[in-house]
């Protein structure tokens, strides 16, 4: 059974940092794109990052660019994203997936349950 499951969300303040984990089992991480979106109730997903399976081939949204840094650690089968400078409009549900077309437009094949991150004062 393949599961991603996220951590490391919380409450901080603006200005601070939080790094977030997405841990795999089931499936080798290092064979699939992974990517973070974000979702806040009423409104649409948005993309946050994505790595590809090589770990030099990375994407960040426009918003998030400067701030936020993904990576991977194979040895963990894991995935990482650590947020930098976090604003309120940060504030959402933030979900890991994984992809075996090595793309992170196209559909997940899976992905995790979401962990919260509150930016607030």
């Amino acid at each position: 059974q393949v599961q991603l499951v996220e951590s490391g969300g919380g409450l901080v303040q603006p200005g601070g940092s939080l790094r977030l984990s997405c841990a795999a089992s089931g499936i080798t991480m290092s064979h699939y794109a992974t990517g973070w979106f974000r979702q806040v109730p009423g409104k649409e997903r948005e993309g946050v990052s994505c790595i590809g399976p090589n770990e030099f081939s990375t994407y960040y949204a426009t918003f998030v660019k400067g701030r936020f840094t993904i990576s991977r650690d194979n040895a963990k089968n894991a995935v990482f994203l650590q947020m930098n400078s976090l604003s309120p409009e940060d504030t959402a549900v933030y979900y890991c997936a994984a992809y075996s077309s090595g793309y992170c437009e196209h559909e997940y094949d899976y992905g995790g349950q979401g962990t919260q991150v509150t930016v607030s004062s």
